[in-house]
């Protein structure tokens, strides 16, 4: 059996997402067990009188806020669902955390519980996103603001080890996120950044720009974690945005509506195709243990899917595939 502690009381919506979320992942994932983590009475109220024998409750006194500074978290709010969550992993409770609560203190917690694995100075945040074909992963998305060129090729090294652990590519293709393709271009943090990668083992293509992201052949890009969330949050408004224009569009008149009806079975694919909910679910790689960070506003379809990246990193026993490849390859 897979065992996931969630923080049940994090992130915009809380219970609103993440109670229904592992109803329904419990339903569909018949050796899943979610330990629910947070104030017993409310979620044994939401849960109602039959919620199974694969969900339990595990009490929590306190919630991590959004607006809660990490050092706040971590020394103040010790009995929060957030870190109990974690505990449970550390304790070996559960397999995996998935937590949709403030990103600074998930990192903070996780880190200062669990550790980082050896050779590696700080974890960082990855993820998918859709591309016109197939996906390209990202990191960091938001855990580093600040990052010397030694922790951007440790990216690098994490995030294809991630890729290929998880069915990717043997040898993934690497790209450095600037603001332009040409060597002399960029900071000279990435100037420096990309002579690690270049007299490295990695598959390094250069400095790759934004659009690389969603229209390239790149597998991994890496980036500060700054570049990154302003990244992703942009492309997620950019969606949202194209999605609201058609619908705007297609309902201005009766023969736009009748447009709109004939082409439903395109638009619904390309709505989903381009739901950010389907792509939620981020990696906290670098940890000894499994943590999985949730967008703090996604609703319940959102956060079923960062529980099936969490079942997944689980199955596939990413940690210790991390670990031991960089244990080999230092050696």
């Amino acid at each position: 059996m897979i065992t996931l502690s969630v923080d049940a009381m994090g992130g915009d919506l809380g219970m609103d997402a993440t109670v229904p979320a592992c109803a329904e992942a419990v339903r569909d994932i018949p050796d899943l067990e979610v330990i629910l983590v947070g104030n017993p009475d409310k979620l044994r109220s939401r849960l109602g009188r039959n919620p199974g024998t694969r969900i339990t409750v595990h009490p929590a006194s306190e919630v991590v806020g959004m607006d809660d500074t990490p050092a706040n978290a971590l020394r103040k709010k010790k009995d929060s669902s957030m870190r109990v969550a974690i505990n449970l992993v550390s304790e070996g409770r559960a397999n995996a955390c998935v937590s949709s609560g403030n990103t600074g203190a998930l990192m903070a917690t996780a880190r200062f519980v669990l550790k980082t694995i050896p050779g590696i100075e700080r974890p960082a945040i990855c993820t998918a996103l859709p591309k016109l074909h197939g996906h390209t992963h990202m990191l960091d998305l938001g855990a580093n603001i600040d990052c010397p060129p030694e922790i951007l090729y440790q990216f690098g090294l994490m995030g294809s080890l991630l890729i290929r652990c998880l069915g990717g590519p043997e040898n993934p293709s690497v790209g450095l996120l600037n603001i332009g393709v040409e060597e002399v271009k960029g900071s000279e943090i990435l100037k420096a950044a990309a002579e690690l990668f270049r007299d490295g083992p990695l598959n390094y293509r250069g400095f790759v720009e934004p659009d690389e992201i969603y229209m390239g052949s790149t597998d991994l890009v890496v980036c500060d974690g700054f570049t990154g969330n302003i990244a992703l949050k942009a492309s997620e408004g950019v969606a949202q945005m194209i999605m609201g224009t058609l619908r705007e569009e297609f309902s201005q008149n009766i023969s736009s509506k009748a447009a709109a009806f004939a082409a439903r079975p395109v638009l619904d694919r390309v709505k989903t195709r381009l739901d950010h909910r389907h792509y939620n679910g981020a990696s906290l790689v670098g940890l000894r243990g499994t943590v999985v960070k949730s967008h703090g506003s996604t609703d319940r379809v959102g956060f079923r899917h960062a529980i099936e990246v969490a079942v997944e990193e689980v199955r596939k026993d990413l940690v210790t595939q991390i670990a031991e490849s960089l244990t080999g390859a230092r050696d």
